[in-house]
């Protein structure tokens, strides 16, 4: 699998962000592409920097609805997997959501956020509701591809899930700010989640600065080793290649040893058992 990270700026412009996207996919696609990922709201400025108001909410968009219909259409011409994210509206209720599409434009599923925070410059318990889809993984004609939305991959629970549902590769579209986490933990989290897990993981970050925010860039991939093996520059626009070697997840310490000797019986126990008060 060629796994293209599309890290690019988002405007005011929806309809020119949207554009710039479907070039991205068209010339990954030329490089030898098989699956093209997008960052969290990768068309949209970043909403959650602010506090949520009507007239922000109001933006949220149906799917299937005109950016999927698009990338859809592009995905079957291109014989490519698409994951994007998007500020989605269902109902009463908005959530932040990685919409998967096949190469044959097929949109197979879609994945919300499940764990929403709130804090300075990430207001997001304002916009998102609680994802109510699980961890799913997706069979598509690349690989099998879990989504884990920006702060869903501080969960090792949500990540494990993923792992053992079967996900081979584990795209994360982020949110990141410079600095936000220095001496690169962020790295080291997802460099330990592939390792424990035996799976790629993909993190693709947004890039630029906004009015209140400044995105890093820096996305990355790790394979079932822990090792990083494609890295995308810090401040820049730019699609990061990574060629993922499949068969690696069947012959990772992960597979062989670590799933396998797990003791789930005993887990469910210790998590809903009080701690023990001692003097």
């Amino acid at each position: 699998m060629r796994i293209a990270l599309v890290q690019q700026i988002a405007t005011e412009d929806l309809q020119a962000n949207r554009k710039r996207g479907l070039e991205a996919v068209r010339n990954a696609a030329e490089n030898g592409a098989d699956v093209v990922c997008f960052a969290e709201l990768a068309f949209e400025p970043f909403y959650p920097q602010h506090h949520a108001t009507p007239e922000a909410l109001a933006k949220a968009e149906p799917i299937p609805g005109p950016t999927t219909d698009a990338f859809s259409a592009l995905a079957k011409e291109l014989g490519i997997v698409i994951v994007l994210n998007l500020f989605e509206r269902a109902g009463e209720k908005t959530f932040d959501t990685s919409p998967v599409i096949d190469a044959d434009g097929t949109l197979v599923g879609i994945t919300r956020m499940v764990h929403i925070t709130d804090y300075e410059g990430f207001h997001e318990a304002g916009y998102y509701a609680p994802g109510d889809k699980g961890a799913p993984v997706y069979e598509t004609s690349a690989g099998n591809i879990g989504v884990a939305i920006c702060y869903d991959r501080h969960f090792p629970e949500y990540m494990r899930a993923l792992a053992l549902a079967g996900a081979e590769v584990i795209v994360v579209p982020q949110a990141g700010t410079v600095g936000e986490w220095p001496d690169g933990l962020y790295e080291a989290e997802l460099r330990v989640a592939a390792f424990q897990n035996g799976v790629f993981t993909a993190l693709c970050n947004r890039v630029g600065t906004e009015e209140r925010l400044t995105f890093s860039g820096e996305s990355f991939v790790c394979n079932p080793s822990g090792d990083v093996i494609a890295r995308a520059g810090t401040g820049t626009e730019e699609v990061l290649y990574a060629d993922l070697d499949l068969s690696e997840v069947e012959h990772s310490h992960a597979k062989r040893l670590f799933l396998r000797d797990r003791r789930p019986e005993l887990y469910a126990d210790w998590l809903g058992r009080p701690s023990p008060v001692t003097d």
